[in-house]
Parts: C-alpha cells; sequence; structure tokens
C-alpha cells in the first residue's frame, strides 16, 4: 500500500533507504535538474532526453529572454495591484492562442518598467504591444480589453497622462458595446471555466476603479461607467483567484444592502475597494456644494464614515495577519482618505497658495483661507497624515498601484498648506518628518 510503502531519496535504493534512518542525499543527476527546471517553468522535456534514465548528460539550462523577464516581471511587480489578467498558472494553458497576443505585449512592456532593460527596449515593447491593440484585424474581445487597460496604466503611471485618457475613451466605448457591465458576459465568454469568469468579472470592476481614479486625481474626465448599471458580480478574494478556488459569486446589490439583509455575508477585498471607487464617483455627481453646511458635503462624508465604520475586523487594515500586504484593501482605504480630502479641503482654512505649482496629479484649486479651525480642516489634516501613515507599511512601495504616487501628492499638499496656518498649534519637527516621508516615497 501507500502507506506501507518506504521512500528513499532520489538515487538510493528503497531497501537501502529502509537501513539507513537519515540517509545522506546523493547529488541530483543532469537529467534530474532539466526535469526539475522543466516542470517549474511549464516546459515539455525533450522525448529524447527524458529517455536517457536520468545519466548524466552534458546540458545548458536556457537563459530566459529579455522578453521572458518582462513577462515574469509583470507578475512579480505589477499584477497584484490591478489583478484582472489570469493568473499565471491558467495564463500558460492559454497564452498560445492569437486573441491573447496583445495582452501578452502589453505585459511584456509593463514588465519592462520595472526592469533595467533601456528605453529602446522598453520602447520596442511599447510600440509592439500598441501595433497588435490597433491592428485593423485585431478580435475584438475581453483579452484586447485587458490589453488597453494595461497600456492605461502604464501611460498614466508613466506621466503619458492624455494618451491614457484617449486609450481609456477608446476602452470603456468597446467594454460598453460588448456588454462587459453585464452579468451573461463572464459566463458567456468563461468557456466553462471559473478562473476565467472570474477574469471577465475582474476585468470589468478594475476598468471602474481606473476610471475612478483616473477622474479623481487627475480632475480631466468625468468617471463616465459610474453612470452604466453594473451588473457583473464582485470579484472573490485574491488567494481563491491565484488557485482557482472561485467560489459562488455576489453582487453590488448584495454589498450596498447587506447591514438590512440579515444575512451574514463575507465580501472581498476587491469588492470593498469597488466600493470606495462608488463613493468617489457619488462625490463627482453632487451638485456644486455651497459652503461648508451644505446638506451634500454632509452626505458624502456619511457614505465614508459608514464605510469605515462597517469593515470587518480583518478589512480595518491592509495588512493581513500573515503580514502580507492586502493590495486590494490597500488601495480602498487610500481611496477613501483621498476622497475625504477631496470632500473637506474646498471648506477648510488651509491656504493652497504656496502649493500652487504643484500640478502632477491634480490641479491648483485657489481655496480662501479663513481665521478659524473648523471641522473640515480636521478632516482633510487627519486624512494626509492617514495616507502618509500608509507609506510605513514594510512593503516595497513599487509593489503599489501608480495611483498612490498621486494621494501622496494630495496628502504633500495638505502638509505644506498646514505650516500657513499659524493658528493651529503644531510641532514643526513632526511635520517636517510627515513631508520627509512623503518626498522620499515620492522619490522611489
Amino acid at each position: 500500500t501507500v502507506m506501507g510503502s518506504t521512500f528513499g531519496p532520489p538515487g538510493i535504493p528503497a531497501q537501502d533507504a529502509q537501513a539507513t534512518q537519515f540517509p545522506q542525499p546523493q547529488p541530483p543527476t543532469n537529467m534530474q535538474l532539466y526535469k526539475s527546471y522543466c516542470e517549474v517553468n511549464g516546459i515539455e522535456p525533450s522525448p529524447w532526453a527524458a529517455n536517457q534514465n536520468g545519466s548524466r548528460l552534458t546540458m545548458h539550462i536556457p537563459v530566459a529572454t529579455t522578453e521572458e523577464r518582462c513577462f515574469d516581471s509583470f507578475y512579480h511587480h505589477f499584477h497584484a495591484s490591478h489583478p484582472f489578467v489570469l493568473p499565471p498558472l491558467f495564463f500558460s494553458h492559454i497564452s498560445k492562442e492569437a486573441p491573447l497576443k496583445p495582452v501578452i505585449a502589453a505585459m511584456r512592456w509593463i514588465g519592462s518598467i520595472f526592469l533595467d532593460v533601456g528605453s529602446p527596449t522598453r520602447e520596442r515593447l511599447f510600440n509592439e504591444a500598441s501595433s497588435l491593440i490597433c491592428a485593423p484585424n485585431r478580435s475584438k474581445d475581453g483579452f484586447l480589453i485587458q490589453a488597453m487597460m494595461l497600456l492605461i496604466v502604464g501611460l498614466d503611471g508613466s506621466c503619458q497622462q492624455d494618451r491614457a485618457r484617449g486609450i481609456l475613451s477608446e476602452v470603456e466605448t468597446l467594454a460598453l458595446e460588448l456588454g462587459l457591465n453585464s452579468r451573461e458576459f463572464a459566463a458567456n465568454h468563461g468557456r466553462g471555466i471559473p478562473v476565467l469568469e472570474e477574469s471577465w468579472r475582474r476585468t470589468w470592476w478594475d476598468l471602474f476603479v481606473i476610471d475612478g481614479m483616473v477622474a479623481g486625481v487627475h480632475r480631466a474626465t468625468n468617471f463616465l461607467l459610474f453612470d452604466v448599471p453594473a451588473r457583473a458580480a464582485l470579484p472573490c478574494e485574491e488567494d481563491q483567484y491565484m488557485t482557482g478556488r472561485i467560489p459562488i459569486p455576489l453582487y453590488l446589490d448584495d454589498l450596498e444592502d447587506q447591514d438590512f439583509s440579515g444575512e451574514d455575508r463575507e465580501f472581498s477585498s476587491f469588492a470593498y475597494r469597488v466600493l470606495c471607487a462608488r463613493n468617489l464617483g457619488k462625490l463627482m455627481r453632487v451638485p456644486p456644494i455651497f459652503g461648508p453646511e451644505d446638506e451634500n458635503l454632509g452626505k458624502i462624508e456619511t457614505l465614508l464614515t459608514n464605510w469605515r465604520l462597517h469593515l470587518p475586523q480583518s478589512k480595518r487594515d491592509a495588512l493581513q495577519k500573515n503580514g502580507q500586504l492586502d493590495e486590494m484593501m490597500f488601495q480602498a482605504h487610500m481611496m477613501n482618505q483621498a476622497t475625504s480630502i477631496m470632500l473637506h479641503q474646498p471648506h477648510s482654512q488651509l491656504d493652497s497658495s504656496p502649493t500652487q505649482d504643484i500640478n502632477s496629479c491634480a490641479p491648483h484649486q485657489a481655496i480662501p483661507a479663513g481665521d478659524l479651525f473648523n471641522s473640515h480642516t480636521r478632516h482633510t489634516i487627519e486624512s494626509a497624515n492617514s495616507i502618509s501613515t500608509m507609506i510605513t507599511h514594510r512593503v516595497s512601495l513599487l509593489s503599489h498601484t501608480h495611483f498612490f504616487t498621486c494621494v501622496i501628492t494630495l496628502s504633500s499638499i495638505v502638509h505644506l498648506s498646514r505650516w500657513a496656518l499659524f493658528f493651529i498649534p503644531h510641532d514643526d519637527d513632526d511635520l517636517r518628518q510627515q513631508i520627509r516621508l512623503n518626498i522620499g516615497a515620492l522619490n522611489r
């Protein structure tokens, strides 16, 4: 039986292993190394080599090409921050299909941003992705949408915001033409594969979040997708997606009505991220707020506060119990604090004139300075402090979405404006350290 079998290490007969309690392992043969390499990298071993029965062959493990390194870099550095492309294990099963060529090209370009491959190589990879996306014979499908989304995030993070907005407009039109926002799209195009269906749901909702964050931090678009009926199911947890253990999905109505349904349901971090993007959209849709006592201002603050108050205990921090970063909750908290600054700063006593030349993310908005501290000033300062605190998580800053850079800029504007408030007591050194923290993050 299996339970009764005696297993020795490679190269030791079973009876020898049985006689020796702690046998010394033998050096692996070249063939064992070769088969192990092939298994890890999803390569089919050569039939000739596989029949050599462990004989010691002179062999050379191939060196990864630049394209392969960039592809791996995409998953290592970027995928977790915008996780809609299939996980690597599942992506490899369909990667040879023609419709995936634009996605693969875009993934390589994104991956190259995190590697020292040189500008000519990076530009070549971008041109390859761009030409495939714009090719007349391209397949207009969900994979094309994914490729375009990758270009949007990469271009926006490279300070090419006009080009990113142009592609964003195109991909929104295509997504709505295909019905990516519908409940049926995932099932109709998922080939009966749960993880592929989940990938389509994530594609819609990540596009929704990207549209919201671009509109929120740059103030040059109007969050078009906020007004579109969204029937697609919500994404599951990240570990479920990466391992292909996809649960029965929940919907936006379930999330927004959870406190009144009487049912105890668990929602993913991605779902709470979607809810934050919706709160940002609601802020962008309120009529002009006239003064700090406007009831619309109070309604949005209620949304932001309720989001925080009703988070499960496990979602109140962006770090999980095992110390790993929960990037989806990190972005959710980031958006919540940024939305709070956008809501309250125009009605605070923070004089923004010292920061009017800071326009890398959000354009300067003139804010009249007052003489008395008010609650909007407090909300703004507390949100800016919370954003600075997020920088201190002991994880690589490169693991976050590039939109975090824009949110740090918002926080920095508040810190610099706070220095001009003579009537608010503050520790000069503490404020200086907050600003240094933000500058350090922006320089990474």
